[in-house]
C-alpha cells in the first residue's frame, strides 16, 4: 500500500507533521541517497551521519517548501551538505574546488556495476530459457520489440485477450522461475 503513495503526498503529510510519512520518505529514499553519496565520498560514516543531519533538519525545520521532485530535492540537500563538511573537514584545501570535481566514479565501481550487471543478466536468461516458447515469443514481442497486444496477437495468430492472457501467464510464471533463482543465488 505504501508504494501506491506517492512521494508528493508522503511529502505533505510530513510537511503536516506525519511522522509516519517522514518514516516512509526516510525508507524509501536512504538506498539512493546513499549510492549517490558514495560517488561524493568514501567515508561512509560521513555519508550515514551526512543522511541522518538532512533529516533531522528536515524534520526540524518542516519549512512549507514546494519540491517538484522528492528524490532531487534530497539528492541535492545531501550533495550540498557532504560538500561542506568535506570543505570544513579538509580547510581551505578544498573552498575553490568547484561542484564537478567532487563527483567521483571509480574504475571499481564500473567493475563492480557490470559484473553485477552480468549476473542479473544470466540470472534473468537462465529464466527466460526455462519458459515455453510460446511464452518467449510473446515476452520477446511486447517488451523487447515494443509492439502493441493488437501486432502481438497477428504475429503469434490469437486473438487481442488471449494474447494479453497468455502475457500475463508468462510474466507470472517468469517471476516464479527468478524468485527461485535469486534465492539460490543468494544462498550460495
Amino acid at each position: 500500500m505504501s508504494e501506491l503513495v506517492t512521494d508528493t503526498t508522503l511529502w505533505e503529510r510530513y510537511k503536516s507533521g506525519d511522522q509516519h510519512a517522514f518514516g516512509q520518505l526516510f525508507q524509501r529514499h536512504y538506498p539512493s541517497l546513499f549510492q549517490f553519496g558514495m560517488k561524493i565520498t568514501s567515508d561512509s560514516i560521513l555519508l550515514e551521519d551526512s543522511i541522518q543531519e538532512l533529516f533531522i533538519e528536515l524534520w526540524q525545520n518542516k519549512k512549507p517548501t514546494e519540491v517538484l521532485s522528492v528524490k532531487a530535492y534530497l539528492l541535492k540537500a545531501l550533495k550540498y551538505k557532504l560538500m561542506r563538511s568535506l570543505k570544513k573537514r579538509n580547510g581551505n584545501a578544498t573552498n575553490d574546488l568547484q561542484d564537478d570535481m567532487l563527483f567521483e566514479l571509480s574504475h571499481e565501481t564500473f567493475l563492480v556495476e557490470r559484473q553485477e550487471n552480468e549476473e542479473r543478466k544470466k540470472i534473468v536468461m537462465g529464466a527466460f530459457q526455462q519458459l515455453s516458447n510460446r511464452q518467449k515469443e510473446i515476452i520477446y514481442l511486447k517488451f523487447y520489440q515494443n509492439l502493441s497486444y493488437e501486432e502481438v496477437s497477428e504475429i503469434m495468430n490469437i486473438n487481442y485477450q488471449v494474447a494479453r492472457n497468455l502475457l500475463y501467464q508468462s510474466v507470472k510464471a517468469l517471476k516464479k522461475i527468478l524468485t527461485a533463482l535469486v534465492v539460490l543465488w543468494l544462498v550460495r
